[in-house]
C-alpha cells in the first residue's frame, strides 16, 4: 500500500484490482474520499489507497523511463537522464546508490520505488520525471 500524502499526479504505481494487477500513471485525487485516479494506458480507474503498491525500483523502471545506461570500468553503473545521475556500485543493487543533480546529491541507504525516484527528481530538478525524452 501507498499512502496516499505520498503520491502526485504523474507518479507510476502498480494498482490492484479483481485480483490482477497492472502499471498505470496518477492523473487525479478525490481528497474527501481518499482516493486516486491512475489510467492504465487506455482508461481512468479510481482506486484507493490500500490498492495501489510501489514499483520497485530496477534497472528494467530505468530504462522505461528513458535514462540512458553506462558501465563503469569499475563495474559500476551510472544512468543518465538529462543532467540527473544515478550511479549503483554494481549491476542490478539497489539496495545503496546515489542520485545527483548538478551540485545536489543524495545518498539511497535502501531501496526505493519509482515513485520515490519521481519524488526525488521533482524536488531536485522541479520538473516531474515521465518516461517521456529529454
Amino acid at each position: 500500500m501507498i499512502n496516499f500524502h505520498d503520491l502526485k499526479a504523474g507518479d507510476y504505481v502498480l494498482a490492484e484490482s479483481d485480483g490482477q494487477a497492472w502499471e498505470g500513471e496518477v492523473t487525479d485525487f478525490n481528497h474527501d474520499e481518499k482516493e486516486i485516479c491512475v489510467f492504465n494506458g487506455v482508461q481512468d480507474f479510481w482506486f484507493r489507497p490500500e490498492h495501489l503498491f510501489p514499483l520497485p525500483l530496477d534497472e528494467r523502471q530505468l530504462l522505461k523511463l528513458k535514462f540512458q545506461k553506462h558501465v563503469n570500468n569499475d563495474g559500476s553503473v551510472k544512468y543518465l537522464k538529462g543532467a540527473f545521475r544515478i550511479q549503483t556500485p554494481k549491476q542490478d543493487d539497489f539496495n545503496n546508490f546515489e542520485i545527483w543533480y548538478r551540485d545536489e546529491k543524495r545518498l539511497m541507504t535502501q531501496p526505493i520505488s519509482v515513485h520515490q525516484l519521481q519524488n526525488h527528481y521533482l524536488a531536485m530538478t522541479k520538473v516531474h520525471l515521465t518516461d517521456e525524452e529529454i
